[in-house]
């Protein structure tokens, strides 16, 4: 697939910011004329807003669109809103909507993507498309599929983070590897970071924006409103015009290389000792599943059962402590080693029942 910039001569990062849903036309005003003088690349409100359970704010509907209208008049801006549905795409291309997102609930859904791009079919207009709720990489790609062979190319994916069930400092998980996959299959593909509902909290905003500075992104998408704590949704994690002008401000970009020689030697040296670590840790894996399945053999000879939960907790714990000791963190630790122990199920599995193959 061939994907167009967005915006033609576009330099990092490309600036998405605006309120979460527009409430009232007065507040979607003053956020844009605030923003329009810190020349953001697009202005994004929320016009239809799909909640989690009926009752709580659904968006203002086809009035807002409107105020986005106003918003291009006045200020200049280019402005972007969620669409779900075919109705709303031809709500928002009646008002002059310039770029369309499909948020994170209509990803999730096939038969909802197909019929925006059946709405879209032919038209040249942008689309961004939010990873969905649930770290499905299929489902994602399957997304950007349907829109492109609607003959749309210029195309952008929105990191938001995915849900977690468990203890975490954000709303959403980054799972950064997962994008990390969806950028290595499209390289050319436009990836913005959507901080506010990673974080969904105001304290944690600028240093997940630093971070997808630094793995590359394009952009940042940030919501901002003129009094965030009276927000109609999610005012936890939105931010003034003023405090969002410091968080642009203060983002570092890096560049993707150097043609340095000093830097080029270095960083091929240490890269080659990465290179014959990582071949050490594929045979160290190989070494261990070979005594996983010859405790599968001594296993199936007496009958015992593959899962002993004793004695995984045991290892969990004990590298806990080492994983902590080594500066490993927690999480990926965890990750690591949920993943080892299933390989080594899966190998005593196949030890254990090959009679029946």
């Amino acid at each position: 697939m061939q994907f167009e910039p967005i915006k033609k001569d576009f330099k990092r990062p490309y600036i998405i910011a605006g309120p979460c849903s527009a409430e009232t036309e007065g507040q979607v005003m003053a956020t844009a004329r605030a923003l329009a003088e810190q020349n953001i690349d697009l202005f994004r409100a929320g016009i239809w807003k799909p909640r989690t359970r009926p009752g709580a704010f659904e968006g203002v509907g086809k009035e807002g669109l409107g105020w986005l209208k106003r918003v291009k008049e006045e200020t200049g801006l280019k402005v972007t809103t969620e669409v779900a549905k075919a109705e709303h795409v031809y709500e928002a291309l009646k008002y002059g909507v310039d770029v369309l997102w499909l948020g994170a609930r209509t990803t999730v859904n096939p038969f909802s993507v197909q019929e925006i791009a059946d709405a879209i079919s032919g038209m040249d207009i942008p689309v961004l498309i939010k990873n969905p709720i649930n770290p499905d990489l299929q489902l994602w790609i399957g997304a950007i599929e349907r829109i492109y062979k609607a003959g749309v190319t210029k195309i952008g994916v929105i990191h938001r983070g995915f849900s977690f069930h468990g203890e975490t400092k954000y709303r959403n998980v980054p799972r950064w590897q997962l994008a990390i996959d969806l950028k290595r299959q499209f390289p050319d593909l436009m990836m913005i970071c959507d901080n506010s509902h990673i974080c969904g909290r105001r304290d944690l905003l600028q240093a997940v924006a630093q971070e997808a500075m630094d793995l590359n992104y394009d952009g940042i998408m940030t919501e901002v409103h003129p009094r965030p704590d009276e927000a109609w949704s999610d005012a936890a994690q939105q931010i003034t015009p003023a405090v969002f002008k410091e968080l642009v401000a203060s983002l570092v970009l890096r560049q993707e290389t150097t043609d340095d020689a000093v830097y080029l030697a270095h960083i091929d040296d240490l890269r080659q000792q990465i290179d014959e670590l990582d071949d050490e840790l594929m045979k160290l894996l190989g070494r261990r599943m070979q005594a996983s399945e010859q405790i599968g053999e001594y296993k199936k000879r007496n009958n015992i059962a593959i899962l002993q939960t004793t004695r995984w907790n045991e290892i969990l714990d004990q590298m806990m402590v080492k994983a902590s000791v080594l500066g490993l963190s927690e999480n990926f630790v965890n990750t690591l080693l949920r993943a080892i122990h299933q390989e080594s199920i899966d190998h005593q599995e196949k030890v254990m029942n090959q009679e029946r193959v």
